[in-house]
């Protein structure tokens, strides 16, 4: 059964890593839904949130191939149960918008997003959240007239109480010692 993966890689920060990241889905005919790379908690470490819909038998596959590239420490898959997630977009309207109507303004609250600019011609909005709801956001600001939109790929935090790199590295760790 297919469902939505977080694959969270962490590597060091080596160039051309994303791209060889990126050609084992290719290589599965696997599309990205989403892709965010940053750096860790860790110093030197990055980390890589990958969003997938496939199956876990395929999942399985793909995280064990990533783990395979020299340059990436530890690679996990959570199911969407097993993530805190949120996206960030902005949409740009016309400034001309607030003034028409007072709807405007209750769109924006109802919705607990923020003006992040406001200018004589344009007005940028943000709004953090899952993709439905700015996606829902989207199309009813498009009757107002949406100049530009933009939304984040997926960032996710795991449920547990650890991170799985620290407790992967606390296990080589000890390992080293005996």
């Amino acid at each position: 059964m297919e469902q939505d993966f977080t694959i969270t890689a962490f590597s060091e920060n080596h160039i051309g890593l994303l791209n060889r990241i990126t050609i084992i889905f290719t290589r599965r005919h696997l599309n990205i839904e989403s892709l965010t790379v940053g750096e860790s908690a860790i110093e030197g470490v990055h980390k890589f949130t990958i969003v997938v819909h496939t199956t876990q038998e395929l999942v399985e596959k793909v995280v064990k191939q990533i783990e395979k590239l020299m340059e990436v420490l530890k690679c996990f898959y959570l199911t969407e149960d097993e993530v805190i997630h949120q996206e960030i977009a902005l949409y740009k309207v016309k400034t001309e918008a607030l003034t028409l109507s007072n709807k405007f303004e209750s769109l924006i609250r109802n919705h607990n997003a923020r003006i992040l600019e406001l200018t004589p011609t344009y007005t940028v909005i943000e709004k953090t959240g899952h993709k439905d709801e700015t996606t829902r956001l989207f199309h009813e600001l498009d009757e107002f007239g949406v100049l530009q939109f933009t939304r984040s790929g997926r960032i996710a935090i795991t449920k547990s109480d650890k991170e799985h790199l620290t407790a992967y590295l606390k296990e080589i760790d000890k390992l080293m010692e005996n």
